[in-house]
């Protein structure tokens, strides 16, 4: 079993301390889940705060000190989003990104599925650093060439920004990436045999599908730009299918998950 979700914290007062504990009420649920997640990964905007902005560093401590609260037997993925290295990245921007939190994409392997985390700032925009865009893009086919040879039970994606938020055709928009660049991206995971794409961003649920490929846009643990609730994705992953459900944090921490995940892992 898996839980993700994103994270974003927002730069005033009030803002700021309910996103703190709004984060350590995620936390605390997640400790709680039974059997334990396999990892537990937060889709991208980690901090509010921009690049060379006040009170990143803040938030930045504040963040780390609710993450080492996570059970040690739940490893934490940290995706990067927009906040956290810049709407036009720079070597700089990834470089501090990666001193702080770690690598800004890479590949590992979980319950024989194979999980791919991509910067997608270089879908967005590289024009400060293309070479590190190429660099990623290079990884990108070697790890999708993997992904097929090895016929993996499933291979899934974590990436900021969705490639789109309902459909493959819909209008290029702040919140997805450009249909060309969605497109191409689309057909590569979809050849692969990526299962999933889940993507953070637009402080919403949404999504759909292209060919085989699901595309899973969560909505926020801290602030939210519709009517969802405050929330985390939780994710089974069986030998046929993935199956994920949204819950509040409310509904995480009193009920935890359904009978009809918990039956699921069972026969696992």
């Amino acid at each position: 079993m898996k839980a993700w979700s994103t994270g974003d914290c927002d730069s005033g007062g009030d803002e700021w301390e309910q996103e703190i504990r709004l984060t350590e009420q995620a936390v605390q649920a997640i400790n709680k889940l039974n059997p334990k997640p396999k990892f537990f990964v937060l889709c991208g905007d980690l901090v509010h705060a921009m690049p060379g902005t006040p009170w990143r560093k803040e938030q930045t401590e504040d963040l780390q000190r609710v993450l080492r609260t996570v059970d040690g037997e739940i490893p934490l993925v940290l995706v990067s989003g927009n906040h956290d290295v810049g709407n036009v990245p720079t070597p700089e921007t990834i470089a501090e990104f990666q001193r702080t939190w770690g690598d800004d994409y890479f590949s590992f392997w979980a319950g024989g599925v194979l999980f791919l985390v991509l910067n997608s700032q270089f879908f967005y925009d590289a024009s400060m650093c293309p070479a590190l865009k190429q660099a990623q893009d290079q990884w990108l086919d070697q790890q999708l060439s993997i992904a097929g040879q090895q016929k993996c039970q499933h291979a899934v994606v974590f990436q900021h920004i969705p490639l789109f938020l309902q459909s493959i055709d819909e209008d290029d928009d702040y919140f997805n990436l450009t249909k060309l660049v969605r497109k191409e991206m689309a057909d590569k995971f979809s050849q692969a045999g990526i299962k999933a794409v889940f993507s953070g961003h637009y402080h919403r649920n949404a999504g759909g599908t292209y060919q085989d490929l699901d595309m899973v846009v969560s909505s926020a643990i801290g602030c939210q730009l519709g009517k969802d609730t405050h929330g985390l994705r939780v994710v089974v992953v069986t030998a046929k299918k993935i199956i994920h459900r949204y819950y509040s944090l409310d509904e995480l921490s009193e009920k935890g998950i359904e009978d009809d995940l918990m039956d699921l892992l069972k026969e696992k």
